[in-house]
């Protein structure tokens, strides 16, 4: 036996094929649904005697070229296969009635990253609650998780709900798409035809890829910045960025894989967390660098910062927690410099008039937590480990491997 993902024991399936060769059924795909081949799904069941009836695209397109946030993709038609594809980032980014008139089954073979702050699993929430609604059966072909089952960060609160935020998770949840279409389906009252096509010899504890079959399986980006594992270990913190004037490295070669600004105080940021709260530098090799971003966020300054390094033989799995890593760093950062102009303010995923941090984090707890003055690292912390024991509880019976 070896690693398969969910689309490689669907084709391997003659019962399941046969199936699927019966219905008429919609494919949401991008660039990184690939078999163990590297075949692209919509290749592979093609070739495998399926029609597809349609394709959905999600955020960055189903090509992937979409570089940046809200940056839009139109509906096309596939030039090789001749199939409809619909963008589901465009005028419409929940599925209407008319998407999924006449169909049996969607197929659902996004890559995620493991992280809330990642609008792919808003796609597949959207879907759970569409195809209940439709009577259309939702089969989910399981990809892994590359950030593994560690848990961090916070709760999105009710009623901050956003596209990059669509339920109440915390912001790396340690689930595969599978397992959180399984929580989906349990928290939504409409209830969908769930079949889930699980991996084979998913093994997510085990070194050196914690989640990601490393070594076996090709890195393919499941969006344009997702560039490595490294980034998906990552974005639960990096991506906090977003919502403050530091740069993430968009417009690098390490894009989510570092901060930095100009007059980013380095020395004395790191030195603040070593001295109040030094285990939340915990697991990662953080090194000191330089770069100029050729677009985005301090587009052609030379930018002081670090870059955040979890694939060399040091790295602790279980200690390192980067949404605690980066928050630690911006309180230290407010502490060092209180008057450090941080938070941008600008429409952020289409929530006009709410402070991009606050859509980020699901809520303005992170936000207040670094600029008040009168809450330490130790604050923040016990919210942390209450998040992560409430929901190691609340997952369990939705983990499959």
């Amino acid at each position: 036996m070896s690693f398969q993902f969910g689309i490689d024991r669907l084709l391997g399936s003659p019962g399941l094929l046969a199936e699927l060769q019966q219905k008429k059924f919609a494919l949401i795909a991008h660039p990184a649904s690939v078999t163990s081949d590297n075949q692209h799904t919509l290749d592979a069941l093609i070739e495998g005697g399926c029609t597809v009836d349609r394709a959905f695209g999600p955020q960055h397109g189903m090509r992937g070229d979409k570089q940046d946030n809200m940056i839009e993709s139109s509906d096309y038609i596939d030039p090789v296969h001749q199939v409809p594809v619909i963008s589901l980032y465009g005028e419409h980014r929940f599925p209407t009635p008319e998407m999924l008139v006449d169909l049996d089954v969607v197929l659902y073979d996004l890559q995620d990253i493991g992280c809330r702050i990642y609008t792919y699993i808003s796609t597949l929430k959207y879907f759970v609650e569409a195809c209940g609604e439709a009577g259309v059966e939702l089969w989910v072909l399981d990809r892994p998780n590359p950030a593994g089952r560690p848990i961090d960060g916070l709760y999105l609160q009710p009623g901050e709900e956003s596209f990059v935020g669509c339920a109440a998770l915390p912001t790396r949840h340690g689930l595969t798409v599978a397992e959180l279409a399984g929580w989906f389906n349990a928290k939504l009252a409409t209830g969908v035809n769930l079949r889930i096509i699980d991996m084979q010899d998913y093994m997510p504890d085990e070194a050196p890829g914690f989640g990601w079959p490393g070594g076996t399986r090709p890195w393919i980006n499941p969006s344009p910045n997702a560039a490595s594992q490294n980034m998906s270990r990552c974005f639960a913190g990096t991506v906090l960025l977003e919502g403050t004037t530091l740069s993430e490295g968009r417009g690098t070669t390490v894009p989510l894989e570092v901060i930095g600004a100009p007059d980013f105080p380095l020395e004395d940021v790191l030195s603040q967390v070593r001295s109040t709260a030094p285990d939340w530098l915990d697991g990662a090799y953080l090194r000191p660098c330089f770069f100029e971003p050729t677009f985005h966020k301090h587009k052609g300054e030379m930018c002081k910062g670090i870059q955040i390094h979890t694939d060399y033989a040091g790295y602790d799995h279980g200690a390192f927690k980067p949404f605690r890593l980066i928050a630690g760093l911006l309180k230290s950062l407010r502490q060092c410099v209180p008057e450090y102009d941080l938070w941008r303010r600008h429409e952020y995923e289409y929530e006009p008039d709410r402070i991009p941090i606050d859509v980020i984090n699901g809520g303005p707890g992170l936000r207040n937590w670094v600029d008040d003055d009168k809450q330490n690292y130790a604050d923040l912390g016990s919210e942390l480990r209450d998040v992560e024991s409430r929901w190691a509880i609340e997952r369990q019976a939705f983990l499959r491997y």
